[in-house]
């Protein structure tokens, strides 16, 4: 089986409260985008998870994937089984590409030896992996709150407008990201912007972290007011960073060559 999990980015950020857990309570919409990896899924072959395209830290213990896999073959005494894991989608680039990945090998797994897992219960597995990884079982436009693992639908159009995203290779850490945050539970939802329709985001949606980030790294503010000179209807920064996308009506040029840069029709 060859799969292909998808990036996200997120459509506004705003985080709402710091909860007794030391999480943070947030609202956000995760929106699919057709940047994939390729994960081949080989049951019934030597236990092992190799890894090709942009390099991956970390052992094979550590790898989302191999979570996943050892989560579900603890719960179903699964045979071994082999993966390939080919990464295209930049890490930790608030894209989401480890837990879409990871949420990939579940619904893989339950297809492939027909485990007969309902998307709720793959839901829940996935929340144990992480907290955007239960948003990649559907894989369509979501409203995420709680920590990023309570889902509700949304219906919006974005049919026919092109994305651009801009990754300068900037690691940005969850702590980093949160620091200088001031968590503000007195705002307009992000379900309550994203309905008064795209002409209206660029004032009204906001990513709580790119005030802390942007202060840190200012070459993200630099690439955002780019993005709107260039044209965008709507430009921020995905999750905590550091990808900076845009949203056009026309599809706009590539202007980045030194950094990872696309472009896709939504």
């Amino acid at each position: 089986m060859i799969i292909f999990p998808q990036a996200k980015i997120n459509l506004g950020l705003r985080i709402l409260r710091k909860r007794d857990d030391g999480y943070h309570d947030i609202d956000t919409c995760m929106l699919p985008i057709p940047l994939k990896d390729i994960l081949e899924i080989i049951p019934d072959r030597e236990e092992e998870l190799q890894l090709s395209g942009i390099p991956v830290e970390g052992d094979t213990a550590s790898n989302l994937c191999w979570k996943a896999y050892r989560l579900l073959q603890s719960e179903y005494s699964l045979p071994q089984t082999y993966f390939h894991l080919m990464k295209l989608i930049p890490m930790g680039a608030g894209l989401g590409g480890g837990s879409s990945d990871a949420a990939e090998v579940i619904k893989g797994l339950n297809q492939v030896y027909n485990l007969g897992i309902s998307d709720l219960q793959m839901e829940e597995y996935a929340a144990r992996l992480g907290s955007d990884c239960p948003f990649f079982i559907k894989n369509v436009p979501q409203i995420a709150q709680g920590r990023g693992e309570m889902l509700s639908s949304i219906d919006f159009d974005l049919k026919g407008y092109f994305v651009k995203i801009v990754n300068p290779g900037i690691h940005v850490g969850t702590a980093e990201a949160y620091a200088g945050t001031l968590p503000n539970e007195k705002v307009d939802s992000v379900r309550d912007v994203l309905l008064k329709g795209v002409e209206r985001w660029k004032d009204e949606l906001v990513n709580d972290f790119e005030h802390s980030v942007f202060a840190i790294h200012p070459i993200l503010k630099a690439i955002k007011e780019e993005l709107y000179h260039e044209g965008a209807v709507y430009a921020a920064m995905s999750g905590s960073g550091s990808t900076i996308f845009g949203i056009y009506r026309n599809e706009p040029i590539q202007s980045f060559p030194e950094y990872f840069e696309k472009i896709m029709r939504i």
